[in-house]
């Protein structure tokens, strides 16, 4: 059995830090941001799935957006304003990212392939899984800025309002009762949060 470097790969999301342009009080890694999107993306299908009486799958919501950024491993976090600056960059981008991403696959033993194609390369039958991650990852972005401005840092203050807007635009239910029945607690203090 041929050795693979895949796993060793993905570990090294750690050493990939986001918000490059910003000054943060606290950094935030790749792979923290994975974590933090896996739990909102869990909790936006738990919506889905009870309160809408949607047919999805939780858990592989959450795996997918364990993964979703994974070719930053090789890319380090782009900035918004450059990844989305015109079409032209943002195409050539999600190409890059998808070389990326077939490339992280093809590490794998041939045996783990069937299981990690999906998770890395997206397919339009799961189109509604990444909808679900793309709104969790805006969610994530928009509650790092919320802990930036709790702690004096003026610097999110643009990005937050952006985000929020995004957020709003993407007009999604699950999302509204996410953020009705779960934001405030970012903006709260431990003791306030036990006080609730």
């Amino acid at each position: 059995m041929k050795k693979s470097n895949f796993f060793a790969f993905i570990s090294r999301m750690k050493y990939i830090n986001r918000w490059g342009l910003m000054r943060n009080i606290k950094e935030e890694n790749v792979s923290e941001h994975s974590l933090d999107v896996a739990v909102i993306a869990h909790a936006l299908t738990v919506i889905q799935k009870r309160r809408l009486n949607m047919d999805v799958n939780p858990e592989r919501t959450v795996l997918y957006a364990i993964y979703h950024d994974a070719a930053e491993i090789f890319t380090g976090d782009m900035p918004t304003p450059v990844k989305y600056y015109n079409s032209l960059i943002k195409s050539a981008y999600k190409e890059v990212e998808l070389s990326i991403n077939e490339r992280l696959l093809n590490m794998l033993p041939d045996d783990f392939k069937d299981e990690f194609e999906d998770v890395l390369i997206p397919k339009e039958k799961e189109k509604e899984i990444w909808k679900t991650i793309k709104a969790a990852d805006k969610i994530s972005a928009y509650i790092k800025c919320i802990e930036e401005e709790k702690s004096g840092n003026k610097e999110f203050l643009k990005a937050k309002q952006s985000l929020l807007k995004e957020i709003e635009k993407m007009n999604m239910p699950d999302v509204k009762i996410f953020m009705d029945e779960f934001l405030e607690g970012y903006s709260l203090t431990l003791d306030e949060m036990e006080m609730s």
